[in-house]
């Protein structure tokens, strides 16, 4: 009898003849939570749905074993029959349905004749949401009811209710708050101690070292190491997903800023269900040339609101007067906001950043397509040649500029709607959390073209929720709070304690 409950060997998947994994392997023991670390592309998510049988057996080459036996999966159902439980990146909720629905989604129990036993269902969905310490969610809502943090708990205890033996979590704490973080990793120290296995893959490094048993990595499809927590610390992760150490992780450069060039004035923003209540109250700024302006505070500050406003793109009610170089310009909507100099990189990419149903090169010229058109067709010729100056610009990782914009992996996705937004040629480019779901050496390659764009003149607004980037990038740090700016701090011996303070600033009233 094995030692592992899970072996995979020798693991080979091909996209259009292009390798994404090369002969991975991978072992996990019962209660063991191995951390799987890599790049964006590196193959994380493929191995995965290799795994989980999104992709299945007979689509890729190798071999399974799962409790010693061949696994030879031909759905997700099967796999999940086994014990092999898979929480997706991008999270598997029906909105309208309530949450004991969500969770028994498929998995119902009934009772006499078929009909689904509503009361017994609601009262295992409450004792595993308790479980995980959700107390404040009634089950027989609807999951859209509650936020993305919630919702990601709810997809973890949909996990627990299938007796999951390996549990495969996928990014689970993008969307999470530093509580619900904590709450996670409990959860997962309670199913090891309980002799459930799982694969953690994130690229919070501090949570990986905290949590795993552990360290796999894989570089460009390939097996690096596979080596014990103990015997590594955050650098040797970085420096083994890399390939190269990486001492620095903000590439700063210093440079002297120029004059103001924009100035936003008094921007409000209503909310869209409650419109007596203000997202955004009342916040003015002012922005030079060259400058990088961070923008911090905690989840629900306006943050986003007030960028989005500034672009034309806030839902809402919204009042702002806008300035570039001394002269009031027009940015009611996203194209005059465009055709005034401004450029928005949206917060959430998959939603409001790409186009899921064009390729790569289709996604990145869409924002310029009116200077490709000759008369009534596209100089196709002129068109490629840009996206593929584009690709690598920005060192964008694609076996060809035709391939699905959804096959790429979350930083090359983000990398693509960052040159749809940079061929506008902006004066003003806003990134809205720019490096989230982006693993260190995609973030360090765009905080080292955040730091190009502004020595060549352009100022830009970054909105981060990580105050350590914040600190690492900007200039100067605007700190919102309850849709109020709570301060304004040039960047010289700044620390995140000061932020967190202004953040918190309500406290002190």
């Amino acid at each position: 009898m094995s030692d592992y409950l899970l072996e995979m060997k020798g693991i080979v998947k091909q996209f259009d003849g292009v390798r994404a994994l090369d002969g991975i392997d991978l072992k996990v023991r019962a209660g063991e939570c191995i951390g799987l670390c890599g790049e964006n592309g590196a193959g994380k998510s493929t191995l995965m749905k290799v795994l989980s049988a999104v992709y299945p057996h007979g689509t890729w080459d190798g071999e399974i074993l799962f409790e010693g036996q061949p696994l030879r999966a031909a759905s997700i159902r099967e796999t999940e029959a086994a014990g092999i439980i898979i929480i997706h990146q991008e999270l598997m909720l029906v909105p309208e349905l309530s949450v004991t629905e969500n969770l028994f989604l498929g998995n119902e129990i009934t009772g006499f004749g078929g009909r689904m036993n509503y009361p017994a269902m609601n009262r295992r969905a409450e004792q595993l949401l308790k479980d995980l310490n959700l107390l404040d969610v009634n089950v027989v809502l609807p999951v859209m009811n509650y936020g993305g943090g919630h919702q990601q708990l709810i997809e973890i205890a949909k996990a627990l209710n299938k007796d999951a033996k390996l549990l495969i979590l996928d990014e689970p704490s993008a969307s999470l708050t530093a509580a619900e973080i904590k709450i996670l990793l409990e959860i997962i120290r309670k199913l090891k101690a309980k002799g459930v296995a799982c694969v953690y893959i994130s690229h919070k490094l501090d949570e990986v070292a905290a949590i795993c048993d552990t360290i796999a990595v894989i570089r460009d499809g390939k097996h690096i190491a596979t080596t014990p927590m103990a015997e590594l610390d955050v650098n040797r992760i970085i420096a083994q997903m890399v390939g190269r150490e990486m001492n620095q992780l903000y590439p700063k450069q210093e440079r002297a800023l120029g004059e103001v060039i924009f100035e936003a004035r008094n921007v409000t923003c209503y909310d869209i269900d409650k419109p007596e209540r203000k997202r955004v109250d009342n916040v003015s700024f002012t922005l030079r040339k060259g400058e990088i302006l961070g923008i911090a505070g905690l989840v629900g500050a306006g943050r986003t609101e007030l960028v989005s406003a500034l672009f034309g793109a806030y839902p809402g009610v919204s009042e702002a007067e806008v300035r570039l170089h001394g002269a009031v310009v027009d940015t009611g909507t996203p194209l005059k906001a465009i055709r005034a100099g401004f450029a928005l990189v949206p917060e959430d990419r998959k939603q409001h950043g790409i186009v899921r149903d064009l390729d790569v090169g289709q996604n990145i010229t869409l924002s310029v397509l009116e200077s490709f058109s000759r008369l009534t067709r596209i100089d196709r010729e002129a068109e490629l040649k840009t996206v593929q100056d584009q690709i690598n610009r920005l060192g964008l990782k694609t076996a060809s500029p035709f391939l699905p914009i959804t096959s790429l992996s979350g930083g090359n996705q983000q990398k693509a709607v960052l040159s749809k937004m940079l061929l506008t040629k902006p004066q003003v480019l806003i990134l809205d959390e720019p490096t989230r779901g982006v693993d260190v050496g995609a973030k360090y390659e765009i905080y080292k073209l955040m730091f190009e764009l502004a020595a060549q003149g352009m100022s830009i607004i970054m909105v981060s929720s990580e105050l350590a980037e914040v600190l690492g990038i900007s200039d100067r740090v605007l700190v919102m709070g309850e849709g109020k700016l709570r301060g304004d701090f040039v960047n010289q011996n700044l620390t995140q304690e000061t932020l967190l303070a202004a953040a918190l600033d309500h406290a002190a009233h």
